[in-house]
């Protein structure tokens, strides 16, 4: 029997989810309606609260193409605003990071400063100065009646910084997550925890493409390494568990360390109430991966920037206490698997950065398979599927026909 191209290629007796159209990677109007639909109504990880250590500290990223920034105050609390002057718009930080306690140029210290025209703002988003706003502005508008837009913020799961731009979100952000952190929630929550690695990526591939690698465990042909080594029965016995709005955590085995070339044991240095070796994954949607394994915990946090290109922010972690041996210890165990030159991370990349390459816009509709079924084990696709399901439910599309389900929303609109 000669081979069939994906055009002559018939989807079996497969069910609904089993399967999805490329074009859900590709599409500018489906990119266009998650930021509207998702991204700007959920919880959103921006940063870790281990990065804002001092009072007037900061950080500025982005959701939903709208800019962010994060302050620590000097009461210690965190907060989110967004990054915009109310004055002409005009964004008020351009540094990733930094603090305001020594100012700029253009402002004073421990307040932000828009650079535009000088006006100046508190760490709680107050206005605190508009210059020569009596010749021009009379008592028409002082610097009571303006401040910052501050955005709902929550510190939580870790240390994890949380933002929304939904002020009316429906469920905060413990009843969003529903016990998708429970396998993990000893470890991260009994010590403070600390960042000792950031590094980013920005990938021409949809988000959810990285989300999906995540999800699947399918993939591990290609780390070869890994598999000729450390794993064993428990491994591929290990099942996914699905929760409300599309989360999903995979549950723990024992990892093998020993068995790795140069390998060694990391029994020593488990997180607190973690059992040694053990290695659980948290996937939350829709899109951000929290992953202990051992002595060694990583997340990943994605910001879409269009319909083919993505930033990946990978963040490792250890505890406040450790000490700088024991430090060491974690930062080696984090490098070698997920640092940029780790066993595992640039193979994933290279998968994701290989499906951007076929599924961008003006490529053929293809059909995606999420098909395997395997009693919810580790190769099963059903993470993947549990998450497809709610992404349509939040777009009000079908994944196997976003483009006319789409179509027939705007007309109903209409």
């Amino acid at each position: 029997m000669s081979a069939k191209n994906h055009k002559q290629w018939k989807i079996p007796a497969f069910e609904q989810g089993d399967y999805v159209d490329s074009r859900i990677y590709s599409d500018q109007s489906i990119f266009d309606e998650e930021q509207d639909k998702i991204f700007k109504q959920v919880w959103i990880p921006v940063c870790h609260e281990s990065e804002l250590p001092e009072a007037y500290d900061f950080r500025t990223t982005s959701i939903a193409k709208e800019p962010i920034i994060v302050v620590r105050g000097q009461d210690n609390e965190v907060r989110a605003f967004l990054n915009v002057c109310p004055h002409r718009g005009m964004r008020i930080e351009r540094r990733t990071a930094g603090s305001f306690s020594d100012g700029q140029p253009s402002g004073n210290p421990k307040h932000m400063t828009c650079m535009f025209h000088a006006w100046q703002f508190d760490m709680k988003g107050n206005c605190v100065d508009i210059p020569r706003s009596k010749e021009g502005y009379q008592d028409r508008l002082t610097k009571e009646n303006v401040g910052l837009r501050r955005l709902r913020c929550e510190v939580r799961f870790g240390g994890f910084v949380w933002v929304t731009l939904n002020d009316k979100v429906e469920q905060d952000l413990e009843t969003w997550a529903d016990g998708a952190f429970e396998c993990i929630r000893s470890a991260i929550d009994t010590e403070p925890l600390e960042v000792f690695h950031y590094h980013k990526a920005i990938i021409d591939s949809n988000y959810k493409l990285w989300h999906d690698t995540n999800s699947e465990f399918y993939h591990d042909y290609m780390h070869y390494h890994n598999r000729v080594t450390g794993f064993n029965d428990e491994y591929f016995a290990r099942t996914n568990k699905g929760f409300k709005n599309g989360h999903v955590n995979v549950n723990s085995f024992t990892v093998q360390y020993d068995e790795f070339e140069l390998g060694e044991s990391r029994e020593e240095l488990s997180f607190p109430g973690f059992p040694p070796n053990q290695w659980y994954m948290v996937d939350l949607f829709p899109g951000f991966n929290f992953n202990l394994r051992g002595n060694a915990y990583r997340t990943d946090t994605v910001t879409p920037l269009g319909p083919n290109r993505v930033l990946i922010e990978f963040r490792g972690y250890g505890l406040k206490k450790d000490t700088p041996e024991e430090r060491n210890t974690r930062v080696k165990a984090h490098n070698s698997i997920w640092g940029p030159f780790g066993r595992n991370l640039h193979e994933d990349l290279i998968g994701v950065a290989g499906q951007g390459t076929t599924m961008r816009e003006g490529t053929e509709a293809r059909n995606i398979l999420h098909g395997r079924h395997e009693n919810s084990t580790i190769h099963d696709e059903v993470g993947m599927r549990h998450y497809y399901e709610a992404w349509g439910k939040f777009l009000g599309v079908s994944t196997m026909n976003p483009l006319a389900m789409l179509q027939e929303n705007v007309y109903a609109a209409e």
